[in-house]
């Protein structure tokens, strides 16, 4: 059965049981607190807790998940993936144990066709009800029902709130799946008893004190991991050969030139690639990019193992794109169009990322295995800090990387110098940025949700209106509700109804005024600390205002048309860049004022002086055209059908507001915008930036922003032509000139140099030493560079057949050394790399190279003359 075919009948069958069938979530979930979605239940939480009222009881998906809790069990077990399915069929406050219980057993048995004597039963120790469910109604031997503690069977989404026991179906996969111990059995983590479902009965909230009260509303959470019943169904050892996960693994193994299951360490690096290509290919397509925090490190970190593991099996050219190409062949479709939608995406972003991986991998494997050399050397099993904090911090190198070469070398790591090191840096982190004033605001979540839940939602009416009469609902002062409010005091305040619009979407919020006859609140922002209130922030400057008065909410209408022109200009440069780059271009963040507009997208190089002007040109004629701009309610499936594009992973509910400009951009939008395109006035990008390895962000001016930078570059051209003593149209022919002369100045400069070295090379010549028939050339520089250093050292090696080169050049307080030799001193037995490992310490470095040539740094230059002293004295035993 393959498994597309599971899910189908998954989902049909509880759909027959009254469910209401749910696509999957994004693998960005909407709750802040989580990282990336790695349960069913997760879309479904806010209904668990009670916070979302919906008009359904019960619900079922086939939810796509990335979990990395086990990433080091990754390829070595028959189960642990990072990327998996879980199909799932949940119950909120409507069936209970009963039902849970009987449905699962019947698709198990009846649709699925599993025996029953191959399946056993768990439940939690004191769990009579369900053991009697299972027993008595379901008809269960009792000798097939297990009970186990806490470890196995209660679950909890954390140390407070709802918990419950949970029921979990096992597949017997046979004896010769057992670990083959004495005790083997249900509750072992062999093979033999395969978790394949686990129905968790919601019962319980545990307070503060860890006590456990019974819920006003059980609810039923199941899961049953696809990739699971799959290899139950297909019968393989392994999750690793089902239909959707071993042609990748096929494709692996062709790109290495090696079989699978003929060698078992190569086949955990191959079973690694393949789980995560499908991690990968999955976040990127829900609008995850590389970075170096948050969710976006963590995809970061399954590019460069998925990477690490490719070279561990001897692929050695880029083929990371090759395997989520084959991901999105076989994932994408029906079941996960994003895949297909975001294919051109997935394969920028991926070969960017391994394209800059790869040099960091090579600096780093170097770096490494000389430290690992030395420690193997003086037979110390513990990698210092410092070497791994240093691939870290310079190289970028991650330290779970390290961590997994160095347990694969028997070798531990220092984590208290390396975490004293990391403290360290933070400290200076800390030290460097200040926020502008000094503090962070933190928002009083209990108050906002007392406000809410005693005056209710907030009437926004500011897409029609700038000016409203509203009532005061609440005034918060310093954190505490308060009942008025008076001059000179910082507040918060609530209304009933307001034009305001609040920060959110990437738009800044309002500003303006809140008066009556008794006072006025000047606005200067507007925000929603929580869902459906708006929190209008300012100071009181006249009077006094009180909770219950009636007031007239003013928009500074100056202010929010200047960010309306910015904002309809980010929807005209979001189509542009698309048409110009490509359709893998994605809006990745925006910020929105009234001074300026800020954009951010997937792409993966810098544009070029072409693509810019062609975007602006593109813009301004779509402004001058005066297309009209709507703005409509409408429902998600419409939206979705007329090709509305939507923000990554933002979450949407059953209605949602799209703007149209023209007949050519449709975009999901909360935000404030114009009529018409000609209201923007004109577009002008100012910048363009790298904000990460696939990432860019865009910033802009239009309108007032427009002219301001127009007056700018004019005057700069007008101060430059005065200064060349031209007009501004003959600037180019001036600048061309100057360029020339430029040129023709470092010319003569670089024949003086080279002049320069031809004397110093006599001078370094004539002050040579020799060492039985070997010539030592030994010299000290001011401000020359490595490069210029190498150029010397060739010259002198061509000089003699066996000649040993050391010079060194001291500046700004650093020191650069170079040490050469000719292949016949080589293979005489000198190495170049031992003898500066022996002198850069004395300079304060490091350094390495190969025998014929090696380089270091160091930041103690008086220490010189004593480096060329003992290097003498090193030489001669080298040279003997």
């Amino acid at each position: 059965m393959k498994s597309s075919s599971i899910r189908k009948s998954f989902l049909n069958y509880f759909a027959d049981q009254g469910h209401k069938i749910f696509p999957s979530s994004s693998l960005i979930p909407a709750d802040p607190t989580m990282l990336l979605t790695g349960a069913g239940m997760v879309q479904f939480k806010p209904i668990f807790l009670g916070k979302e009222k919906v008009d359904f009881s019960r619900a079922a998906s086939a939810q796509k998940c990335v979990r990395t809790t086990d990433i080091d069990q990754v390829g070595k077990t028959s189960r642990h993936l990072t990327f998996f399915e879980m199909l799932g069929n949940f119950s909120f406050g409507d069936y209970y144990k009963l039902e849970a219980c009987s449905w699962a057993w019947e698709y198990l048995t009846k649709i699925l066709s599993l025996p029953i004597d191959k399946l056993w039963i768990t439940v939690f120790e004191t769990d009579d009800e369900a053991y009697q469910i299972w027993h008595k109604q379901i008809g269960i031997a009792a000798e097939r029902i297990v009970r186990l503690g806490e470890k196995d069977n209660f679950w909890a989404a954390g140390p407070t709130g709802p918990c419950g026991p949970c029921s979990e179906i096992l597949f017997d996969q046979g004896q010769e799946r057992s670990c083959q111990r004495p005790n083997c059995g249900i509750g072992c983590d062999c093979d033999r008893y395969l978790e394949i479902w686990n129905l968790v009965f919601m019962q319980y909230n545990r307070d503060e004190k860890g006590e456990l009260h019974p819920l006003p509303r059980r609810n039923i959470d199941t899961g049953m991991g696809l990739e699971r019943i799959a290899s139950v169904l297909q019968g393989t050892r392994t999750n690793f050969e089902i239909d959707i996960i071993k042609p990748i693994i096929d494709l692996v193994s062709n790109l290495a030139g090696i079989s699978y299951n003929h060698d078992s360490k190569a086949d955990v690096s191959l079973k690694i690639v393949a789980d995560h290509a499908r991690a990968i290919a999955f976040m990127v397509a829900d609008g995850i990019a590389p970075s170096n925090e948050g969710r976006g490190y963590i995809l970061r970190r399954l590019i460069r193992r998925a990477i690490r593991h490719g070279r561990l099996i001897n692929i050695q050219d880029a083929f990371l794109s090759k395997i989520t190409d084959k991901v999105v062949e076989i994932m994408g479709g029906s079941s996960y169009p994003e895949l297909n939608n975001n294919h051109e995406l997935i394969k920028l972003t991926v070969d960017k990322e391994e394209e800059r991986f790869s040099q960091t991998l090579r600096q780093g494997l170097n770096i490494l295995g000389q430290a690992i050399n030395q420690l193997n050397i003086r037979k110390t099993p513990i990698i210092p800090g410092e070497v791994a904090f240093k691939l870290y911090d310079t190289y970028g190198f991650p330290l779970e990387l390290t961590e997994e070469i160095a347990a694969e070398q028997g070798l531990k790591i220092d984590y208290n110098s390396f975490n004293q090191l990391m403290e360290e840096q933070k400290k200076r982190a800390r030290a460097g940025s200040v926020s502008k004033d000094g503090h962070a605001k933190i928002f009083v979540e209990d108050i906002y949700r007392q406000i809410l839940e005693e005056f209710g939602k907030n009437q926004f009416v500011g897409y029609q209106k700038d000016s409203q009469e509203a009532k005061v609902a609440a005034i918060v002062v310093e954190g505490q509700l308060v009942d008025k409010a008076t001059e000179s005091q910082e507040v918060e305040v609530f209304l009933d109804k307001t034009p305001f619009y609040s920060e959110k979407g990437g738009q800044v919020g309002d500003s303006g005024a809140i008066f009556n006859d008794s006072g006025q609140v000047q606005i200067s922002t507007t925000q929603s600390p929580i869902a459906d209130l708006i929190s209008h922030h300012g100071k009181v400057t006249k009077g006094e205002i009180f909770v219950g008065q009636t007031v007239q909410a003013e928009v500074d209408r100056e202010r929010r048309i200047s960010i309306a022109r910015n904002h309809t200009a980010t929807h005209l440069l979001h189509w542009a860049l698309r048409i110009i780059l490509g359709q893998h271009v994605k809006q990745a963040g925006s910020l929105v004022e009234s001074e300026r507009l800020r954009f951010d997208f997937t792409h993966h190089q810098p544009l070029s002086v072409k693509d810019i002007s062609a975007v602006e040109q593109m813009i301004n004629e779509k402004i001058l055209q005066n297309h009209p701009v709507r703005a409509y309610v409408t429902s998600i499936d419409y939206a979705k059908e007329i090709g509305a594009m939507a923000l990554f992973g933002e979450k949407y509910g059953r209605f949602v507001r799209v703007v149209e400009i023209g007949d050519f951009s449709k975009e999901l939008c909360g935000g404030i915008h114009l009529g018409a395109t000609s209201e923007v006035g004109f577009f002008k990008i100012v910048s363009q930036s790298s904000i990460g390895a696939n990432a860019r962000r865009i910033e802009a001016v239009t309108g007032k922003g427009f002219l301001k930078e127009f007056y700018k570059l004019e005057k700069l051209l007008n101060d430059v032509s005065s200064s060349l003593e031209v007009k501004m149209e003959q600037l180019p022919g001036a600048v061309a000139k100057l360029k020339t002369e430029l040129q023709a100045s470092q010319s003569q400069l670089q024949k003086l140099r080279a002049f320069q070295i031809n004397e110093e090379i006599k001078k370094i010549i004539s002050k040579s030493e020799k060492l039985n028939d070997t010539s030592i050339f030994t010299y000290q520089f001011s401000d020359l560079d490595m490069e210029s250093l190498r150029q010397l050292a060739d010259k002198l090696r061509a000089q003699t057949n066996k000649s040993v080169v050391i010079l060194a050049s001291k500046s700004n307080g650093r020191v650069s050394l170079l040490i050469a030799a000719t292949q016949a001193v080589v293979k005489q037995g000198f190495a170049a790399d031992k003898l500066i490992k022996q002198l850069a310490g004395i300079i304060g470095g490091g350094g390495g190279g190969r025998a014929d040539l090696a380089q270091a740094g160091g930041k103690l230059p008086e220490k010189l003359p004593e480096l060329f002293a003992i290097s003498k004295k090193i030489l001669k035993e080298m040279i003997k």
